[in-house]
């Protein structure tokens, strides 16, 4: 639901990206948008690089990126746990703040929603794959943003 959401604030969206461009809105949209661009590029960079995927897990509901070995804990990962969907939810946030409505009030909301129990779902999932070194992670890091949540 996250990526059609996104697609759906965009499309909602896109006439109002280069409104009023020194508006405060506008502003924090454009840090957003840029932050989410540069999480999705570190963070794959640093999960490839360090993670140690395994190619031979017969796991079909992974893909293979998320086939690690290794707890990453430096790059975007020594901040947040989930840079990734953190990425996704900077994206969603800044599209939103180009033109406010219901509708995209709606879209955001759904869209912070689905990437919160989804990264919730995978905490489970990572405290079973990497146990007490994976809890001790959680304790030291927020899931999306941080120093704060």
């Amino acid at each position: 639901m996250a990526f059609e959401g996104i697609l759906g604030l965009g499309v909602l969206n896109v006439p109002s990206w280069f409104e009023e461009p020194f508006s405060l809105a506008q502003i924090i949209s454009w840090v957003l948008l840029l932050g989410s661009a540069y999480l999705i590029i570190s963070a794959i960079w640093t999960l490839r690089k360090y993670g140690k995927p395994d190619q031979t897990i017969e796991d079909s509901s992974r893909i293979a990126l998320e086939k690690t070995t290794q707890l990453v804990i430096i790059g975007p990962y020594k901040f947040i746990r989930h840079p990734m969907y953190a990425s996704l939810l900077y994206l969603a946030w800044g599209i939103f703040l180009k033109q406010i409505s219901s509708l995209s009030t709606a879209l955001v909301t759904l869209v912070s929603l689905t990437l919160l129990l989804t990264a919730v779902y995978e905490e489970r999932e990572n405290l079973r794959i990497f146990g007490d070194e994976y809890v001790q992670y959680t304790q030291r890091t927020k899931r999306f943003f941080p120093y704060l949540f």
